[in-house]
């Protein structure tokens, strides 16, 4: 089965298989957030991104500054194109919400393009905290009207 990204509250999650790492991705509610499972294939040690609700759909599944203070993105790159997990502080389309605020806006568009287009290629695989999938490729021509517009 093909990985899409494509998941809905209460549908089922879908999984990618990488070299060393399977991603779960679910969507959990009520505001239709996604959740990652990472599992190291070596290991089988797990990482869960976002647990934003509903613990029991989310233990179901085989066990940057921005958006709010204290927010990380995490970047997994084997050698291939990375695949970052973006939380609330990257969607298709824009930045995540900070609520009309210019000087934590000013950051995160400050962070997003030193930290992640300024270091990381197109093909980065994007997983944000609501959503579907993207990649750094089809925002980055993006940037600067997010910048202009302000949110």
């Amino acid at each position: 089965m093909t990985y899409t990204g494509d998941v809905s509250v209460g549908g089922p999650a879908d999984t990618r298989e990488l070299p060393g790492l399977t991603i779960t991705k679910v969507a959990v509610g009520p505001m239709d957030n996604n959740a990652y499972l990472l599992r190291c294939t070596g290991t089988g040690e797990l990482l869960l991104i976002d647990a934003a609700n509903d613990a029991g759909t989310l233990l179901a599944l085989i066990h940057l500054r921005g958006h709010t203070p204290g927010s990380i993105a995490l970047v997994y790159d084997a050698g291939g194109e990375p695949h970052l997990f973006t939380g609330d502080s990257l969607f298709p389309g824009g930045p995540g919400n900070t609520e009309h605020d210019p000087k934590r806006f000013g950051q995160l568009m400050d962070d997003l393009e030193e930290r992640v287009f300024g270091e990381l290629p197109d093909g980065t695989w994007v997983y944000p905290g609501h959503g579907q999938d993207t990649t750094l490729g089809a925002e980055r021509p993006h940037v600067p009207e997010w910048r202009a517009r302000g949110w």
